[in-house]
């Protein structure tokens, strides 16, 4: 028994699987034949439906557009190499979702309706999967509230929804990064923690700048100092220093990386000593003097890992050695893909099989 055998789906009449370029895919440029709806209302979902991707039907009342309830997550499955398809820590990512939702006063889902949307999904669109190297099926399941309504209140209706994307490797060069000591992306006791949308759009001045003054995206700080480091827009940062793993302890400030997660539990088995804690600018900048500061990298579902070239620090550039066979950050990316894979045992229980 499939998915898909509990699932009621209307498949498209014209694939646009010859349209793609799948030796160019650019992130988020492609978007699979088909998207998973369900709608919240009276106190409950609705069964989930799949149907060919195109428009909502819609009014510009609906609250979300008005009040920013609106949450998403950002997972990934993977090709096998027995042909069988993997998405990765689907636990983790709804338990993830389900803490945003809360957050933003929207109803939860249980695991059993998250998990059987996503497989039967990729089910009905199994070949958007691609197998090449480094290449993958972004799922983005996104849910928004979808009542008509301009007052100002909690919405009494939602939508959830699932997209798929094919993607390749997110980026291809390491990260300038520009420290940011004048804007907030958010603060403890806020939402940096949820996977809101607002706290995208209100991160984009402030990135935008960087990248006029020539760097690739911003590093945020803590709201109150400015001295301790946090996160960057789209992805999670972890330094090796003094031979230690290191990265910024969770707060209400900072999401809780599902990558994060696993490359700390990965370094573990590995040996790697880690530290989850406050991290300052200072302490940076005196690693780099002392040439104790030998990795950094961020690390996150679209970028996996990637490293990071230089950090800038109120007007000083603070390099850090580009990896190398030893450094962790290549090892570690190697073992989470094989573990992706299929090529080591997933002995954490992180990869949910879709039997194609």
């Amino acid at each position: 028994m499939t998915a898909t055998d509990t699932i009621s789906v209307q498949r498209t009449t014209q694939s646009r699987l010859r349209e793609t370029d799948f030796n160019n895919l650019e992130f988020g440029k492609y978007i699979s034949d088909h998207m998973l709806l369900s709608d919240w209302a009276k106190g409950q979902w609705s069964d989930p439906v799949i149907v060919p991707f195109g428009e909502l039907k819609m009014t510009p009342a609906i609250l979300a557009l008005h009040y920013g309830q609106a949450i998403f997550e950002g997972m990934k499955a993977f090709k096998m190499k027995d042909g069988s398809i993997n998405i990765f820590r689907p636990h983790k990512h709804h338990d993830r979702m389900n803490k945003s939702l809360a957050r933003m006063c929207m109803p939860t889902m249980s695991f059993e309706m998250f998990l059987q949307s996503l497989t039967a999904l990729i089910e009905v669109d199994k070949d958007w999967v691609p197998d090449s190297e480094g290449s993958s099926l972004y799922i983005r399941p996104l849910v928004f509230a979808s009542e008509s309504r301009l007052g100002v209140k909690v919405a009494d209706q939602y939508k959830f929804v699932v997209l798929t994307s094919p993607v390749g490797p997110y980026y291809n060069k390491p990260f300038r990064l520009k420290v940011e000591d004048q804007y907030v992306r958010t603060a403890e006791g806020g939402t940096g923690f949820a996977k809101c949308a607002g706290n995208y759009g209100g991160a984009f001045y402030p990135t935008q700048v960087a990248k006029q003054e020539g760097f690739d995206q911003v590093l945020w700080t803590d709201s109150k100092e400015h001295k301790y480091i946090d996160e960057v827009g789209m992805m999670n940062v972890m330094f090796v220093l003094n031979g230690k793993l290191i990265t910024p302890k969770l707060n209400t400030a900072i999401l809780d990386g599902v990558t994060r997660d696993t490359i700390l539990t990965l370094a573990k088995d590995m040996g790697m000593p880690t530290e989850e804690r406050r991290i300052s600018l200072s302490e940076l900048v005196d690693g780099f003097k002392n040439k104790t500061l030998t990795e950094g990298f961020g690390c996150g579902t679209a970028a996996v890992v990637s490293p990071i070239a230089a950090v800038h620090i109120h007007g000083q550039d603070i390099t850090i050695p580009a990896p190398d066979a030893s450094s962790f950050q290549l090892q570690v990316k190697k073992r989470l893909h094989d573990i992706r894979s299929g090529a080591l045992p997933d002995t954490h229980g992180w990869n949910h099989i879709v039997r194609i």
